[in-house]
């Protein structure tokens, strides 16, 4: 008897415990300020593509660091509705849903345009939709951002084909060339990480080459192209510096 009601007793100060806890996170959330501002063209105007980079990189060691921004999303979206959005930057991401772009970067309603296709593969939509961020909405960068232990660069070293996937993982098969002329094991996931880089940096010369209307808006120093990775264990982004 006695040692079943030192287990309740235990059991209640545990879930005091829980109570208190949660009733402390909640004061600690009633004082956090909400966000409801979204951008504006005045906000992005002034902006370089280098800030704007920075901007990125503070986001992810807020994200990485668990630094609780506390936004009203309904709010934002009441006020992008009315006066537009006037995003910082396009990413071209992996469909991975382990690749949360915005939350990764820290970043609310209207924030950044985010396309995402198997592989971050480039295509004529993708530019197009690139082009319309930075030539008409005023983004300042453009980035190409893989991920490790990426299940599309795995399929396309296992050279599966199906469907309209075969046409789309061919287009990461250059980066497995360049990788396993350069590797001893050309197998495993250090060597299909190595071809995410290499994707990653494939991808932006087909954006460049791709584009003629960012590529000349880079070479005028308007925009930035650059490449990123994501690593699913630590959740940091390394931006690449070629």
């Amino acid at each position: 008897m006695k040692k079943y009601f030192a287990m309740a007793l235990a059991a209640g100060l545990i879930l005091s415990s829980c109570g208190n806890q949660t009733e402390n996170n909640a004061s600690e959330a009633d004082t956090t300020e909400v966000e409801v501002h979204v951008l504006h063209a005045q906000d992005v105007d002034p902006l370089s593509p280098d800030s704007v980079i920075a901007l990125l990189k503070e986001g992810n060691s807020s994200f990485v660091h668990h630094v609780k921004h506390n936004r009203d999303a309904v709010a934002q979206l009441k006020e992008s509705a009315r006066d537009g959005q006037h995003p910082l930057a396009i990413v071209l991401s992996c469909i991975d849903a382990r690749v949360p772009v915005e939350m990764i970067f820290d970043k609310g309603v209207g924030d950044i345009f985010v396309t995402r296709v198997a592989g971050n593969v480039v295509s004529p939509d993708v530019l197009g939709s690139m082009e319309y961020a930075c030539e008409h909405s005023g983004s300042k960068v453009a980035v190409v951002m893989g991920h490790k232990n990426c299940g599309a660069v795995h399929s396309a070293c296992e050279d599966v084909q199906a469907g309209n996937m075969t046409q789309m993982l061919a287009k990461i098969k250059p980066a497995i060339d360049v990788c396993r002329s350069e590797a001893e094991d050309a197998e495993g996931a250090e060597f299909e990480n190595s071809v995410v880089y290499a994707n990653v940096h494939n991808m932006i010369d087909a954006v460049r080459k791709g584009s003629e209307i960012l590529r000349e808006l880079e070479e005028e120093g308007k925009i930035k192209i650059v490449g990123a990775v994501f690593d699913l264990e630590t959740g940091e982004v390394e931006f690449l510096d070629k």
